[in-house]
């Protein structure tokens, strides 16, 4: 038997070096083989590596024995000594993205919000997880990133996401389960090759193996590779954002277009993982070169896939998350109290009174309402010698164009009296008044 607990604990020492020492060790413990040996082999190593290790079940309710798959995991757990935690998830099967993946992003979700600092979330991806995932992404036409598989170990949350399982294959795995006498949940939608993934394990690689003796140790090797492409062009990526980016949601339009064709698409690429979007295909890249990157300054054109909208406004390219721009906003909201919850990921308005140069306590007496442009709207802003259309105004303070139906519009006894934190009318201004805060906005410049 070559996997035991002593090489995993080698193997976690040796990731230990690109990151801060584990505070716990939090098992996602699906009750399968893989996290089943994980687990155990982590419980009967305590004595050597005195880390805290907690199971962690997540239940995604797609199968009638999710529950109990759930009880096993507890059983199991327990035999062991182990604290064991079971989440409960919603997956949005209409999310368009299929039903593996939906269920993969609910499950790091849920994940995520466990994970405390300096935790690692430990995955059993084992070898052959590792040459599934490469075979996939090559027919899915990924680039080298794709192609280098899974990560052994990435920041993730508050902690790490570590998988110190990628260089054992399933068959040491088994061995390990027998010889210990281990029981394990068999989920039966692993055998439906309807999925991409249970094609490849059972029909393709079996006789990949047959032909090329360790076929997944060579996709390994390959994959590795492959990381190590990807490392370079992750740094190159970095030092062209540098010149190109001078915040990081919008790159220079001028200085994007000085790169070669190549080094923008992995600068884009680059930078949408960065944000924490979903990655764009190769058809996206193209459009944004083609449609955004070559159209006129006073034009609005936009290139989007699910979660992402990129748009382009004057001289900068922005790539902004889907929530910003398709929530549906109330025509009024009163204000109540101190600070008013803006819809759609806007952020928060707070009043802060006793301030310099803020609604003057008539105002306020009135009332103050939220509402949002229907378009027509006129303002004299402080400071302003006559009243001006809305519009011109956020032309001129170059407001973004999709913001501009956004902003907050603060309005008292029927009379527009701020706009959003950007100007106070002349007419309901005082020396000392009521100032107004606009906290996690989205960019609108």
């Amino acid at each position: 038997m070559s996997f035991t607990p002593d090489g995993l604990l080698r193997k976690l020492t040796e990731l230990s070096a690109v990151s801060a020492s584990p505070a716990r060790y939090v098992i996602a413990f699906s009750g399968g083989l893989d996290s089943a040996v994980l687990l155990h082999a982590l419980a009967d190593s305590r004595g050597t590596h005195d880390v805290p290790v907690v199971a962690v079940h997540v239940d995604h309710g797609l199968h009638a024995e999710s529950a109990v798959w759930a009880d096993h995991c507890k059983v199991f757990a327990a035999g062991l000594g182990l604290e064991f935690h079971e989440l409960k998830v919603d997956v949005d099967r209409r999310s368009g993205m299929g039903l593996e993946a939906a269920a993969r992003k609910a499950r790091y979700a849920g994940l995520r919000d466990l994970l405390e600092p300096n935790d690692w979330l430990l995955s059993a991806h084992h070898k052959d997880d590792q040459a599934e995932t490469l075979l996939l992404n090559l027919m899915r036409g990924s680039g080298p990133a794709g192609l280098a598989g899974i990560d052994s170990i990435r920041p993730f949350a508050c902690g790490w996401l570590v998988r110190p399982l990628l260089e054992i294959s399933r068959n040491e795995l088994e061995e390990y389960a027998a010889e210990l006498g281990l029981a394990w949940v068999e989920d039966p939608s692993n055998a439906d090759q309807n999925f991409d993934r249970n094609f490849l394990r059972h029909e393709i690689l079996p006789r990949l193996e047959k032909r090329w003796p360790d076929a997944a140790g060579r996709i390994r090797r390959s994959a590795a590779l492959a990381r190590e492409a990807t490392s370079l062009l992750t740094d190159l990526a970095a030092k062209d954002r540098e010149e190109v980016g001078d915040r990081p949601d919008r790159l220079r339009i001028d200085k994007l277009q000085a790169l070669s064709p190549e080094r923008q698409r992995n600068l884009l690429r680059h930078v949408v993982f960065s944000l924490g979007m979903p990655m764009p295909g190769a058809v996206h890249l193209q459009q944004i070169q083609s449609h955004l990157l070559d159209a006129r300054e006073d034009a609005q054109p936009l290139v989007s896939w699910p979660g992402v909208r990129v748009r382009r406004y004057r001289e900068h390219l922005y790539l902004l998350p889907e929530i910003a721009e398709e929530s549906q906003w109330p025509e009024a909201t009163a204000v109540v109290g101190e600070q008013v919850d803006l819809p759609g990921g806007l952020g928060t308005l707070l009043f802060v009174r006793n301030t310099e140069n803020g609604l003057s306590d008539a105002v306020i007496g009135k009332g103050l309402e939220v509402r949002y442009r229907v378009g027509g709207e006129e303002f004299k802003p402080v400071g302003q010698s006559h009243t001006r259309k809305l519009k011109k105004l956020l032309q001129d303070e170059g407001v973004v164009p999709w913001m501009r139906e956004r902003l907050p519009l603060l309005y008292s006894g029927g009379e527009l009296v701020a706009v959003a934190d950007l100007w106070i009318a002349a007419s309901a201004m005082s020396e000392v008044g009521t100032a107004i805060e606009w906290r996690n906005r989205p960019a609108i410049h």
